[in-house]
């Protein structure tokens, strides 16, 4: 039985949703390291896909072309990154933090692949400028858990709003007690969620 055939029979929205909009896309493409990912992430908060790629170029470019270490991102000067990339001042600050943990030793990404989800966050938490819907983003996508419900991402609480015709948007405690049936395939729910909502009228 599929992922999507055990969550078909845990839940009748979720089949409803897979009759209405189909199986999503979940084409895997090739990884980035761990460390190019979080900076990434943290260079694409609050922006559109679109501005993230170029502002994560032009970092690119201004340390010829490709990632800069963390060595460097300590070394190079704020203001000249800031400027050269386009970044916010708290986006500085936060690559550099992300930078020094690394460094430091607090953050050791080769280990993260054995630690469980929750040990997971609270490791990428602990950085400056990550908080817990990156953290989740991360192990959706970087580390490709399989029950993972980001209960904080927008999308998903309206799409579930939508799905289970609720009066407003769930909280998070909602969130969860509604996902309980999707265990242990919350991921690959969550993506049925966004696609839903991708795919909606209007």
């Amino acid at each position: 039985m599929s992922v999507w055939d055990e969550l078909r029979a845990a839940d009748p929205v979720l089949g409803r949703l897979l009759d209405e909009h189909g199986v999503p896309d979940r084409e895997r493409t090739p990884r980035p390291e761990h460390y190019s990912a979080l900076v990434r992430s943290i260079v694409g908060q609050q922006l559109s896909v679109r501005a993230a790629r170029a502002i994560h170029a032009r970092l690119l470019e201004d340390f010829g072309g490709r990632e800069p270490t963390p060595q460097e991102i300590l070394a190079a000067d704020p203001e000249a990154m800031r400027a050269a990339a386009g970044l916010s001042r708290a986006k500085v600050a936060f690559l550099r933090s992300l930078a020094g943990h690394v460094l430091d030793g607090s953050l050791e990404l080769d280990k993260l692949e054995a630690l469980a989800d929750e040990e997971i966050v609270a490791e990428l938490t602990a950085v400056k400028g990550i908080g817990e819907w990156s953290a989740h983003m991360f192990l959706m996508f970087q580390l490709r858990r399989p029950d993972v419900l980001p209960v904080g991402d927008l999308g998903i609480r309206r799409a579930a709003e939508r799905a289970y015709g609720l009066a407003d948007l769930p909280s998070a405690d909602e969130l969860r007690a509604l996902a309980e049936p999707w265990r242990p395939h919350r991921t690959a729910a969550s993506v049925l969620l966004w696609h839903s909502l991708d795919n909606a009228p209007g």
